[in-house]
């Protein structure tokens, strides 16, 4: 049954971007930046984990989860480093898709034709 509220709650999520940018007329960045935020609320709230439990790769692959790591990882360290943490937290828990995406990104520019 985690594999089918995986799908539709990660779907969903989907579907809820898509619209941002077919209904709303966002651009592609905005409806990034607005479900990262939407993810980072979330979590701030105490709602994220919940969703998490319940539909597990469904909240955790999507960009939401960004927020969500952002957030989480701030807490986390002010908790143990105090005020200093909220800026340590972040980078910990995100440098690695951070990485990731700044090496795939140089990559994929040197094997293909970038534009713009």
């Amino acid at each position: 049954m985690i594999f089918f509220w995986a799908f539709v709650i990660g779907g969903l999520i989907c579907v809820i971007g898509q619209l941002l940018m077919d209904v709303g007329k966002l651009t592609p960045a905005h409806t990034m930046s607005t479900l990262v935020v939407t993810g980072a609320v979330l979590d701030g709230l105490g709602w994220y984990e919940p969703l998490i439990k319940f539909a597990g790769a469904g909240v955790t692959v999507p960009i939401t989860s960004f927020g969500n790591a952002l957030v989480h990882g701030a807490m986390q360290e002010m908790q143990s480093d105090g005020v200093i943490g909220i800026i340590t937290g972040i980078f910990e828990v995100t440098s690695a898709g951070i990485s990731a995406a700044i090496i795939f990104g140089f990559l994929g520019a040197l094997v293909f034709k970038p534009r713009g």
